[in-house]
């Protein structure tokens, strides 16, 4: 998969377009997580498997993308402002290859096409099953650096000052989100903690930092014990006793690795948080582990969700860019 991701990532710079249609941008349509399929019906089912499976580590089933699609015969004009659309173009009068590209901006702003011309169905259906969820992951980091870019508009001042003074490291946290907590524990660990509690959903954002003591440190057995004893420390219930922990059997949570701020690796665990001795809560969280080498520590941040009975694909998603704006 690495191989074939390299690659692929080749591929896009060699053939990526962002040069626009036109000088004149119209305003992006659609909500974010939301992407056209453009391709013929033949080949649908095997985009819709990939782009629309169900995210994982979600108290509810919901999808990567919501999806809408239309044949190639079928996209006009209309349909080009959307904000993300993959287009399969199959024609073996016009192609002997099989080509990929993507194009920022091209009919409207934000804007994000992803093309792919094949002279065969059967060509397609093998590069799609090998870089399928590659482009998927691609299309989600696009939504995921439009946000980042939302946030430089209006941050929260005193966490970025906190953050640069006690952890010597920056993060672009909305101006929304107040302050909780910023302490130091006798062991050391230094913890931060703000909350946007608008409506019905709510979204907090945790960073942690403790020295890099341990090479078994970037396991997921450990980055969750370490989560546990952080998070139970600060967050509890209205229950006198209660306590934050992670879910381990339901949806286990996952580890996986993957670049972020100038190509510096992060750890990242996907889960399910609760309460424990308490009140019946819960809620899907995601945090980013990096190492500090410049000061041998490691730093966390994370951003877990609440939002009993409502969909948290998009409330998840938007807190979750902040934690790819952290940088040393």
């Amino acid at each position: 998969m690495k191989r074939i991701s390299l690659v692929l990532m080749i591929a896009l710079v060699l053939t990526g377009c962002k040069q626009s249609a036109g000088t004149t941008k119209v305003s992006a349509t659609g909500s974010i997580y939301e992407c056209l399929v453009v391709c013929p019906n033949s080949v649908y089912a095997d985009i819709e498997s990939v782009l629309a499976a169900d995210m994982p580590c979600l108290p509810q089933m919901e999808p990567y993308f919501t999806l809408s699609h239309v044949t190639n015969a079928a996209f006009d004009d209309f349909l080009k402002p959307t904000r993300n659309i993959l287009i399969v173009d199959i024609d073996s009068m016009r192609y002997t290859d099989l080509k990929a590209k993507f194009s920022s901006d091209y009919w409207s702003k934000p804007q994000r096409v992803y093309r792919i011309q094949s002279p065969s169905t059967e060509a397609f259906l093998a590069y799609w099953q090998a870089n399928g969820e590659i482009i998927r992951d691609w299309l989600v980091r696009q939504e995921i650096d439009r946000q980042g870019t939302f946030y430089k508009a209006s941050t929260n001042k005193q966490a970025r000052q906190i953050l640069q003074d006690r952890f010597d490291c920056d993060m672009l946290i909305g101006e929304d989100y107040q302050l909780i907590m910023d302490t130091t524990f006798a062991d050391g660990i230094h913890a931060l903690w703000l909350c946007n509690n608008k409506g019905t959903m709510r979204r907090d954002v945790v960073v942690y930092a403790y020295p890099y003591t341990d090479i078994n440190t970037f396991t997921l057995d450990y980055l969750c014990a370490k989560r546990d004893a952080v998070l139970g420390r600060i967050v509890t219930a209205q229950v006198a006793g209660s306590y934050m922990g992670t879910e381990y059997k339901i949806f286990p949570p996952q580890l996986r690795t993957m670049k972020v701020q100038k190509d510096e690796v992060a750890y990242e665990v996907r889960g399910l948080w609760k309460i424990y001795d308490g009140e019946a809560m819960g809620g899907p969280f995601v945090s980013h582990t990096r190492l500090d080498q410049q000061h041998q520590r490691i730093v966390t941040a994370e951003t877990f969700v609440f939002a009993a009975g409502q969909k948290k694909r998009n409330a998840l998603r938007q807190a979750e860019a902040i934690l790819y704006t952290l940088h040393f």
